[in-house]
């Protein structure tokens, strides 16, 4: 499971994946196919985003469990930016079509 911050055109949205990696074909394609064909994303600790988001998060997860793909799990950029330090997020993914 990877958490993934996506920078879009309208903000950043905060993805839990079962996808292996960032690059992942397929996790591109999902973000394609949202309209997404534009993107910075960097992953973030898994642990914080447990913290944080609770039963919210453990709900995600099981779903995920059962099929590799993909769920948003916050899109409000504000608390994004609020609860994720920029200094401890990983190296950037920069896709563009």
């Amino acid at each position: 499971m990877k958490a993934v911050i996506v920078f879009t055109g309208t903000g950043p949205i905060l993805i839990l994946t079962s996808y292996p990696s960032i690059d992942d074909p397929n996790f591109i394609n999902k973000l394609k196919a949202k309209g997404i064909k534009k993107f910075i994303a960097f992953e973030v600790p898994i642990d914080q985003c447990k913290n944080l988001y609770g039963y919210t998060y453990q709900d995600i997860v099981e779903d995920l469990q059962k099929v590799g793909d993909m769920r948003v799990l916050d899109f409000d950029g504000h608390h994004i930016f609020n609860n994720f330090s920029l200094k401890k997020i990983g190296e950037p993914f920069i896709f563009e079509e």
